[in-house]
């Protein structure tokens, strides 16, 4: 192909943008022939699976990086991204480079125009089934070894459910999109664990609740699938004398994630080297997450966006300030729990600014303020610009000797960094105040 007709990053991602308003469509009718149609890449590394409702990015993030320092060349597929497409495929802990990810998306458009023929007229490839087929592709043209995969909406109908991977992991389940899973812990479960292959290794996270752990079982017994359950005392022994990982959540990550690799080392033959995983565990930080971008005042960014885990940054957050007055900065999207996340978040918080995340979807700042003021809280402004609503809470922390926290939704932390990239700190240094 010449060089005028190769794909910029810019015209990959606009393309992207321009598929965000015809919203979801579940199936894997669109998928499985969109895989054919790319030579079926997905068949050419083997694959471990990461669902759940929280911990999802974290977990497949340091599983890849256990697997990276044990020789494996090492992929992985991550959602969303905070400022480019392009963070989510990694080779090695590496974001894709540009270019090689705008070829992969226009290899994949070029197929799903191929398979969008094959539709009827409403239908339609989706972005993230585009995003997935150029995911599994470039990791296929990058040669990869093992892949970690991070699902997307539930699992059963979700565009990654095309790998039938020998080890899966579910980090936790939470009420989340009811209106796609079902009402329950359990209905989600399911919906969840319909990625698990028959005889495949099932990992649970840490805590999991009691209606999906009876589903989990009830899979392990119908389908013949192994279960390897993280213990507390895993958790304990992962963020044992490492500060990064003060955060609990963090921690229980980590050793779902240290599971997930040693299975999959061990159905090669191997185990795990404490070595490998010691320089893994000091290089897996994972941005946004819990992650300290300022210390005067101290400021925080995470990508919460549900009530278990505002729930959980809330409990980590608690430790982390001590008895230091917080600066909440809150932007939501409207499909989200709002009233659960603020139930969450507002006990820790002295004042709080709300404001919208990019994009359509955006829940307004005035009914954030008005969810507030109906939980009682009265200590609030509203002002749509992310930037300035940062700004106004580091002058109010400055004078009142307060912590920051921005949260609600990973888009609300991408729109800051771009905003005010002399607040962006990701580096060794700063790993120890997270």
């Amino acid at each position: 192909m010449s060089s005028a007709g190769r794909w910029s990053l810019p015209r990959a991602e606009a393309h992207l943008r321009s598929l965000e308003l015809f919203g979801m469509r579940f199936g894997l009718q669109r998928i499985r022939r969109l895989m054919t149609a790319l030579g079926s890449p997905q068949r050419s590394f083997a694959a471990i699976h990461v669902v759940g409702t929280n911990g999802k990015s974290s977990t497949t993030r340091m599983t890849a990086a256990i697997l990276a320092e044990h020789g494996y060349r090492t992929g992985a597929y991550l959602s969303p991204h905070l400022l480019s497409y392009t963070e989510r495929v990694q080779i090695d802990g590496v974001d894709i480079e540009a270019d090689a990810f705008a070829a992969a998306l226009q290899r994949a458009v070029h197929a799903a125009e191929q398979v969008n023929r094959t539709l009827s007229e409403d239908e339609h490839v989706t972005q993230f089934e585009l995003l997935t087929a150029a995911a599994f592709f470039a990791l296929a043209q990058r040669q990869v070894e093992v892949a970690v995969i991070e699902a997307g909406l539930g699992g059963r109908y979700d565009a990654t459910n095309v790998l039938q991977a020998p080890v899966c992991v579910l980090t936790n389940v939470a009420l989340e999109h009811t209106r796609w899973l079902g009402p329950t812990i359990g209905d989600i479960a399911t919906e969840k664990l319909a990625v698990v292959p028959e005889r495949a290794t099932l990992v649970l996270g840490p805590g999991i609740a009691a209606q999906a752990l009876a589903r989990a079982r009830a899979l392990a017994a119908e389908a013949g699938v192994r279960i390897v359950a993280v213990r507390s005392g895993d958790v304990e022994g992962s963020s044992a004398s490492q500060a990064q990982w003060s955060a609990p959540f963090q921690a229980r990550n980590l050793a779902t994630a240290r599971a997930a690799a040693e299975c999959f080392l061990a159905a090669a033959g191997r185990s795990l080297d404490e070595g490998a995983w010691q320089r893994a565990r000091a290089r897996a930080a994972v941005a946004g997450r819990f992650q300290c971008v300022r210390t005067q005042p101290l400021t925080i960014f995470d990508g919460a966006h549900n009530p278990a885990a505002a729930q959980a940054l809330a409990e980590a957050l608690a430790a982390r300030i001590g008895g230091r007055p917080l600066a909440l900065v809150l932007g939501v999207l409207e499909d989200k729990d709002a009233v659960g996340m603020l139930r969450a978040l507002l006990p820790l918080s002295a004042r709080a600014w709300f404001t919208a995340p990019p994009g359509p979807r955006a829940l307004p700042p005035a009914t954030l303020a008005s969810l507030a003021r109906q939980l009682g809280f009265l200590q609030s402004e509203c002002q749509p610009r992310a930037e300035q609503a940062l700004r106004c809470a580091w002058e109010w922390a400055a004078a009142n000797d307060a912590a920051v926290l921005a949260t609600g939704s990973i888009y609300l932390l991408g729109e800051l960094i771009g905003a005010l990239p002399d607040a962006w700190r990701c580096d060794a240094r700063q790993a120890g105040e997270r």
